[in-house]
């Protein structure tokens, strides 16, 4: 028996990514203010690679027992300096760490579904990579203009080199991503007009799911 069928609307499954500095953080927070769950898909690749978990253990075996630290976890700031720049080495990451989010976050989404979350939100920069955005009923690309995305980075206290490395580094993500993309949330405007808009993409997301 389906969640409409018990009198119930079913639990929205929205995928949300966006380039760095757009506010795709800002706009999970506002959805789960409305009451959605959120599945905040790059803590869960953090975890995976704590100590005692399989994805950490074939990181090292992958790329060198240096990156294990004395206290058996994964020395981060060393594994960045390796794949920042090397588009290989980063691939060989992503194919360790996502199989190893993948049923994590499906679990999650379990979980808001059994528990009769209106939505469950699975915010992840590499969404459609990881593979994620086909279990999703929608993608939500959260963009801005190139000037607020810069002024919000260097308001993080990056420096304008640092900046264009982060850029340079994602790469031209809003194409990789619009292929994908059901809605499209840009957040250049003021705050108050991002959030009604967000609003109104919440209640129309819901809309075709609400019980009878």
């Amino acid at each position: 028996m389906t969640d409409l069928e018990r009198g119930r609307p079913r639990t929205v499954r929205i995928g949300l990514s966006g380039p760095i500095g757009c506010g795709k953080s800002t706009v999970a927070g506002w959805l789960r203010e409305l009451g959605a769950t959120v599945v905040d898909a790059d803590v869960v690749a953090r975890e995976v690679v704590e100590p005692g978990e399989p994805a950490l253990d074939a990181v090292i075996a992958t790329f060198g027992p240096a990156l294990r630290r004395p206290d058996g976890s994964l020395d981060r700031a060393a594994l960045g300096r390796i794949v920042f720049d090397d588009p290989e080495a980063l691939t060989r990451l992503e194919a360790i760490v996502h199989p190893a989010v993948r049923p994590r976050v499906l679990a999650a989404i379990a979980a808001a579904e059994a528990a009769g979350a209106p939505a469950v939100v699975i915010e992840a920069i590499k969404l459609v990579e990881g593979g994620l955005a086909r279990f999703c009923d929608e993608v939500w690309l959260v963009t801005c203009d190139a000037g607020s995305q810069r002024a919000r980075l260097a308001a993080r206290g990056l420096s304008s080199e640092e900046i264009e490395r982060r850029l340079a580094a994602q790469g031209d993500i809003r194409v990789r991503l619009s292929p994908a993309a059901t809605r499209v949330v840009d957040t250049s405007g003021t705050i108050a007009a991002t959030r009604s808009s967000v609003e109104a993409a919440w209640q129309d997301a819901l809309r075709p799911h609400r019980a009878r």
